[in-house]
């Protein structure tokens, strides 16, 4: 390597270094865009066939190709605005709000009856009230930062949102020239890059489709049966089983099976066994039906792996770290088993 190609090396580092530095306070919204703008392509490509097709006899080839792919990435955007942004903004808001008012220690939630309850089962007084306020502070602090700063993590997110919103239109229009510029790019050899690329495709959407997704809809069946029995701070005790979820066949148990105990407990019977019934029919069945059938064979990572990546995703960036730490964890498998299979050396 001579003095030019050293220094333009150093001199790449150090530009990259400060572009991370610069976009570091919305590092999440940058990869949650790419996240969504990867969710949203598939349906890009097919919707901009048809638009082109539709264009195609009124304006030349490529102004109709042109136009195609930016009414296609412009519809998909505001699509997601409202199937997707607008719902998740509206269930980000209740949850802050009940969030705020456990960690304050007001709750909907009869603590009288469950402290009752467990006072004549184990002859000792739990307080249970002080241990919801404890984990309402602690989930506050852990996602926002203490509930001082829910309300700047609002006004960074109203920013964040905006921003990646910008990224996903350009990510649709110029990610496939992306993707051949670095398959181009890496210095590994055209058959291990591309067999990367494959490993790391098949472990993304294994993760987003195949877990996530599964979670996000067993969260959402099991907080329809919660509305329905009853149970109040609904919306919170949802996404609490949305990261639940994430751990097969138990997960959401942690959160429907106490609750309709606890409707038993202040004589709300029916309730309790609805409740019951519908967790081990439906919500049960919806982890051991939907997961097999959406996972993609190719991407197999340990339920407790994604548990921690979505653990460590949230504390350390927040709620799109959801996401974000599974994927990152999915990618480093991915790229391992590449080493491995392309260079058996480990």
């Amino acid at each position: 390597m001579n003095r030019g190609q050293s220094f333009l090396l150093l001199l790449i580092g150090s530009v990259a270094l400060l572009t991370l530095f610069v976009i570091r306070p919305f590092i999440e919204y940058v990869i949650a865009s790419a996240i969504l703008a990867y969710v949203l392509f598939p349906f890009h490509v097919r919707l901009s066939r048809g638009l082109q097709e539709g264009l195609s006899n009124r304006f030349r080839e490529s102004l109709a190709r042109q136009l195609g792919y930016m009414l296609s990435a412009l519809f998909l955007i505001v699509s997601s605005i409202v199937a997707v942004i607008l719902p998740l903004a509206y269930i980000s808001w209740v949850f802050v709000r009940d969030l705020t008012e456990i960690a304050r220690g007001n709750s909907d939630i009869d603590v009288e009856a469950i402290e009752t309850e467990l006072a004549a089962l184990t002859g000792e007084q739990i307080e249970v009230g002080e241990v919801l306020t404890t984990v309402g502070q602690v989930l506050a602090n852990t996602l926002f930062g203490g509930l001082g700063g829910i309300v700047t993590t609002a006004l960074r997110a109203s920013v964040g949102l905006s921003l990646a919103l910008f990224l996903v239109y350009y990510t649709l229009l110029d990610g496939p020239a992306f993707v051949r510029w670095l398959r181009q790019t890496s210095p590994l050899p055209a058959d291990v890059t591309s067999d990367l690329v494959d490993r790391v495709d098949a472990m993304t959407r294994g993760v987003v489709i195949g877990h996530i997704v599964v979670a996000l809809l067993q969260a959402l069946v099991a907080g329809l049966g919660l509305w329905a029995a009853g149970i109040p701070n609904v919306v919170f005790w949802t996404f609490v089983m949305a990261v639940l979820a994430l751990v097969p066949l138990v997960g959401a148990f942690f959160v429907w099976g106490p609750a309709a105990a606890y409707l038993v407990a202040i004589d709300q019977v029916t309730a309790g066994v609805f409740l019951a019934i519908y967790g081990v029919l439906v919500i049960a069945m919806v982890d051991n039906y939907a997961r097999p059938i959406v996972i993609d064979q190719q991407a197999h990572l340990n339920p407790a792996v994604i548990l921690l990546g979505v653990f460590g995703g949230i504390y350390s960036i927040g709620f799109t770290g959801l996401f974000v730490g599974p994927i990152v964890i999915g990618v480093l498998a991915a790229t391992l088993e590449t080493f491995r299979e392309d260079y058996d050396l480990i």
